[in-house]
């Protein structure tokens, strides 16, 4: 064979091979079918998208693994899909990395049919994660805009329709009430009371607009939000137990304080408060509704949630509920107004108000204020779904009595690349810590046996050094004993119920 044949049809194998090492996207051969999947080829890039060694065998490396899927639907589609046309282009997957970290990724990809109804694939893939939540946030803004110019251009003739509502109301109120001192038969009485009571709520309304219209002049503070919160929850407490609704707080000392106006932020709170109470007592004439804050100090942010396991809102309505007059409520019920001044007032102090809901799994309003008197700061690009160098290999010891919570916690850890091992009670996490060592304990305050404030006394006695590794876990503690003992030992603590993403930056934190 001519020697010249031999190199030109053996150089593009060789070139492919190295592009297909170079290429700084992820390349995939293999064989997919609706049990798993076999690698036949996978490139370095593919292996450090995914979060494998350079030496990983390719074999190993499984994209479209069953449990690389958040979503097992979605693998089905995506299957489908593929059978169907024979390829894909930029079709988007959410899937799991080796440490079990969430990514976006972006296929192009061509199918033919294999044995067994299996198919082979050979598939180009990109991590689309940043351009991903850029993409979020820049939509995310742009809706904050909109809805910011919508209630602006309202707010110039709604403050003149108020202003001109308020004279003729005026009088008819008074005259209501110099009319209903008369002495009058039952008939007219009714009618006065119809007139007074009819007169009011046109006032009210009228009141929520030039709240909702124009800048109020307010009596600023700095102030503590988990304070109001309290407040408001007190004025709520009897109808809230008359009504079957159970409170949750989750309320951590130490919250920076933020400045604003008490009054303002009670009248928000009210309008989040009673809009939850009314839509879980329609539902289900019950309910628990739940109130947490927490700082984010990479933003500078104070944040509540005021969480319902109501009905939900639907994803059509969510858009909408800020809008002046858009109310689900029956005629009569509602004005429409009471979360577009809530919008409005959040707004003026710098803040914002957000909505995350599924229908039928209740609905979350979220709070945001900036801390102390400077601007609320962007959002950074999360870096919770990524474990720190510090917490591969760290062991970890879950002291918890509740097995469901303690073992949510531990799998959350561990997934995050903790060693994580679990007691009961104060006694038996003695017992472990005897042992051998652990980088941090998480820790109960209430146990049986041995409780956690009795466990860090022992702890103090036996390993003194090892009490600066603990962090506790614990309930509403205001006001209790439980509430001076933190304080004392100015141990690190987490009000239930947490946030595992706050869980897990503490427990980094603290190995770190």
């Amino acid at each position: 064979m001519d020697p010249a044949v031999t190199t030109t049809n053996n150089l593009p194998g060789e070139t492919f091979a190295r592009l297909f090492e170079a290429v700084h996207e992820g390349v995939y051969i293999g064989i997919v079918d609706a049990r798993g999947a076999s690698t036949l080829f996978a490139n370095p890039f593919l292996k450090l998208m995914f979060g494998f060694a350079a030496d990983t065998p390719g074999d190993e490396v499984r994209p479209f693994e069953v449990d690389r899927f958040v979503d097992p639907q979605a693998r089905d589609l995506f299957l489908e899909r593929l059978r169907r046309d024979g390829a894909v282009t930029d079709y988007l997957l959410r899937l799991r990395r080796a440490d079990r970290t969430l990514v976006w990724i972006e296929v192009t990809a061509h199918a033919e049919e294999a044995q067994d109804s299996a198919l082979r694939v050979e598939a180009l893939m990109r991590d689309v994660s940043e351009r991903k939540r850029l993409e979020d946030q820049a939509r995310d803004l742009y809706h904050q805009l909109l809805q910011a110019e919508k209630l602006a251009a309202l707010g110039q003739t709604i403050s003149g329709v108020a202003h001109e509502l308020n004279n003729p109301l005026a009088t008819i109120l008074t005259w209501a009430e110099r009319l209903s001192q008369r002495e009058v038969d039952a008939q007219m009485r009714r009618g006065l009371d119809t007139i007074l009571g009819e007169s009011e709520r046109a006032a009210k309304i009228v009141r929520n607009l030039l709240t909702f219209a124009r800048k109020r002049h307010t009596t600023r503070a700095m102030v503590d939000l988990n304070q109001i919160v309290r407040e408001t929850l007190a004025l709520r407490a009897y109808e809230q137990r008359v009504s079957n609704i159970t409170i949750l707080e989750a309320l951590p000392a130490g919250l920076p304080l933020v400045f604003a106006d008490p009054h303002q932020l009670q009248q928000v709170l009210l309008n989040l408060i009673i809009n939850a109470e009314q839509a879980m007592i329609g539902t289900n004439g019950r309910g628990t509704l739940i109130l947490r804050t927490w700082h984010e100090p990479d933003r500078d942010a104070v944040v509540l949630e005021v969480n319902d396991d109501g009905p939900g809102v639907p994803d059509e309505v969510q858009p909408r509920v800020f809008d002046p007059f858009f109310t689900t409520k029956d005629v009569g019920k509602g004005t429409g107004l009471g979360l577009t001044v809530a919008y409005a007032i959040v707004q003026e102090h710098g803040g914002r108000i957000v909505l995350k809901s599924q229908q039928g799994n209740g609905a979350s309003f979220f709070l945001e204020l900036p801390a102390g008197d400077g601007p609320l700061k962007p959002a950074q690009p999360a870096q919770v779904d990524r474990p720190s160098n510090a917490a591969a290999g760290a062991k970890v010891l879950v002291v918890e009595d509740e097995a469901a919570l303690g073992a949510a916690v531990a799998e959350s850890l561990q997934d995050d690349g903790f060693v994580v091992e679990r007691a009961s009670d104060g006694l038996e996490a003695l017992e472990r810590m005897r042992e051998q060592h652990f980088d941090l304990i998480i820790c109960d305050l209430k146990m049986p046996r041995l409780d956690g404030s009795q466990f860090y006394r022992e702890l103090e006695t036996a390993q003194p050094d090892a009490v600066r590794r603990v962090m506790f876990v614990t309930g509403d503690v205001a006001g209790t004993d439980a509430e001076r003992f933190l304080e004392e030992t100015g141990c690190r603590w987490l009000a239930k119920p947490f946030r595992l993403k706050d869980l897990l930056r503490a427990a980094r934190e603290m190995v770190g």
